[in-house]
């Protein structure tokens, strides 16, 4: 799990409780699990889908993604993560979702990847927007912070579409414990309610 967004928020217990239940939930998504595996691998094994992701379980491989999925799991019985998979009209994976959560901070972030197949298609922006609702309105959060490499233009002029503030530069921690400079946004709920009340 990636580090919390910047700015700190203080959840109140109650409010606490409502995020983690709702992880629990994870209600209009497909909670990846050991069936998923197999085509989480052949997802992320395309370097066009994984080279720009920097905390996904390298060497990709049957049992780090099987393991990635499990942990997931267990992180959202915790509320603090979901690991989803969106799946093309044969049932193959054709994408992946996960959501980074701190109830205690009211606070989340999103990762995810199409197939390559499926990318520029400008499905991506409606996946990232229906993401995005779901963590404010689904989830209860009410703040998301998003990171990107800095040579990543695709995905910052989505992130930035989507009507994120950019922030910045921080260090991403990969799961190896080495370190990468990523560009960096946060988007409030406030902001994002009076974006799509205009």
């Amino acid at each position: 799990m990636s580090s919390p967004p910047k700015t700190v928020l203080s959840a109140t217990p109650q409010e606490e409780a409502a995020i983690i239940a709702a992880v629990r939930r994870a209600e209009g998504h497909t909670v990846a699990g050991p069936e998923h595996v197999d085509g989480l691998l052949a997802l992320l094994a395309d370097p066009r889908v994984s080279d720009p992701i920097y905390d996904l379980p390298r060497p990709f491989t049957r049992e780090s993604i099987a393991k990635w999925v499990a942990d997931s799991e267990g992180l959202r019985q915790q509320g603090r993560c979901v690991l989803s998979v969106t799946l093309d009209t044969e049932g193959r994976v054709a994408g992946y979702s996960r959501f980074s959560v701190w109830p205690d901070r009211a606070s989340g972030e999103l990762a995810g990847a199409r197939r390559a197949d499926l990318q520029n298609s400008g499905s991506g922006r409606q996946g990232v927007a229906h993401s995005i609702a779901w963590m404010f309105q689904g989830l209860g959060l009410r703040l998301i912070g998003l990171t990107a490499a800095p040579d990543n233009v695709r995905s910052a002029k989505a992130i930035e579409g989507a009507g994120f503030k950019p922030m910045g530069e921080v260090e991403s921690v990969k799961p190896d414990g080495t370190t990468r400079r990523s560009l960096y946004w946060e988007l409030t709920r406030e902001a994002w309610v009076l974006r799509h009340r205009l």
